[in-house]
């Protein structure tokens, strides 16, 4: 291989960081400035290119990167097409070729810059050229101004020892070779922390028809096992990009291979093994956020002993008009009930509670607090005022108030405020399998 050659395979490996997680929805014209693409019958150093990039993605190419678009490359170029869920026409179009990490950045209008929830090739121009510059960006060259840009943005001015500004100003735009340092115009604002986050949790993106958007899932849109949707191909096309096979391709349809393909993720990664899209697992295969921008909370630890179950049922009706503002943890009575994250007993009820029976509040420093209630009893030394630890026993599992069946009532509630689901966050820490009683802090 040239050493022109191998400056060429490094630009691929670079680009593909970033650029297989990219689902390439964000439609493009084709440019002016983009190389002629090379077309089946072609040989040279173009198709070298192309099958590099094929070969650096793991796909077999018989004979290696000889130069002649064969049809032994058409068929690993339609193989690639289809398990990254493009058509598999064998045909190296724009789409594909920005995929492969082949087209380079064009330098975009001073005027104009990028902001967060822009979509469009100036943003992608921006990710290729970060992505060039080894900073890969989350989610790939999607074309989205997302919370992940804003991220690979700062990651870049501090590496460069630029102002750490997280937006494109002047002087990252011209440090990433977007703008000739000749053009530089007013500086853009220089945004906060909190706001840039915020705004890129809350930038509007196009959704599919089963609440799929470009690149990113909400929590509600989380496939599971058996549905068939762009979610579940999403969900197939993030395990390939880390280097998880799933048997059959990217063929939408939550199986038993995706399932086996999650497990082998999840082992991967350390991650609690569920062979299910739970809150920790979506998060790092880059189909959510991450836990503060979604205003979730973590919590370090289980609250209930071993031998138990639950189920997602926020909102359900329950007696009386209510809703169901908790997740009912079903057990035995006596278990073992744990304090999930460090904090402060806050407030307790007693058993002549109606509705909740002996309950208490765990209150951490920002203000969340978590309910339980139910309780048979408290642990010994419980009281308001009481400092835990994550994982100190607090109580027992029991039936008082309007309970039926002996179960743990638990609510979440962020900084304070209102109720959330609490279902994806015990579901991230589940513990239902550990019967033995945790070491005591």
């Amino acid at each position: 291989m040239s050493k022109s050659q191998g400056k060429v395979s490094k630009f691929v490996v670079l680009g593909f960081a970033g650029a297989i997680l990219s689902l390439g929805l964000v439609s493009s014209p084709a440019s002016a400035a983009v190389e002629a693409l090379p077309v089946f019958g072609d040989s040279g150093s173009t198709v070298i290119r192309l099958q590099e990039a094929l070969i650096s993605r793991g796909f077999t190419l018989k004979g290696g990167a000889d130069g002649s678009f064969s049809n032994t490359t058409r068929s690993t170029l339609k193989y690639f097409q289809k398990v990254v869920g493009f058509k598999p026409t064998g045909v190296l179009d724009e789409r594909t070729a920005k995929f492969l990490g082949l087209i380079a950045p064009q330098q975009i209008d001073p005027k104009t810059m990028p902001t967060v929830g822009t979509k469009n090739e100036a943003v992608w121009s921006l990710q290729q050229a970060l992505i060039n510059n080894g900073v890969p960006v989350k989610g790939g060259a999607d074309g989205i101004y997302g919370l992940a840009t804003t991220i690979a943005i700062a990651k870049f001015q501090s590496a460069k020892g630029l102002p750490i500004t997280q937006v494109l100003d002047d002087a990252t735009a011209v440090a990433l070779g977007l703008v000739p340092q000749t053009a530089v115009v007013k500086p853009a604002e220089v945004k906060t922390k909190e706001k840039s986050v915020l705004s890129a949790a809350s930038a509007p993106a196009a959704t599919t028809n089963d609440g799929t958007s470009d690149g990113m899932l909400t929590i509600d849109t989380l496939p599971v096992r058996g549905q068939r949707s762009d979610a579940v191909r999403l969900l197939q096309q993030r395990l390939i990009a880390n280097s998880i096979e799933v048997k059959g391709g990217v063929d939408a349809i939550f199986g038993v291979a995706t399932a086996i393909s999650l497990a082998a993720f999840q082992t991967a990664r350390g991650l609690n093994v569920t062979s299910a899209v739970d809150l920790p697992t979506a998060i790092a295969l880059g189909l959510l956020p991450d836990f503060e921008t979604l205003g979730i909370p973590q919590i370090k630890v289980f609250p209930s002993q071993g031998r138990c179950s639950f189920a997602d049922t926020w909102h359900q009706v329950r007696p009386g008009g209510r809703e169901h503002e908790g997740v009912d943890i079903m057990g035995v009575k006596g278990l073992a009930l744990y304090a999930v994250a460090d904090g402060t007993i806050t407030k307790m009820y007693g058993a002549d509670a109606s509705l909740s029976g002996n309950a208490l509040r765990l209150t951490t420093a920002d203000g969340t607090y978590f309910f339980y209630a139910h309780l048979d009893s408290f642990a010994a030394g419980i009281a308001v005022g009481s400092v835990v630890k994550a994982g100190q026993i607090i109580g027992y599992m029991g039936s008082t108030g309007f309970a039926g069946s002996p179960h743990l009532h638990f609510e979440v509630h962020p900084k304070g405020g209102a109720a959330v689901s609490p279902y994806p966050v015990v579901k991230a820490v589940d513990a239902c399998q550990i019967t033995d009683v945790l070491p005591q802090p």
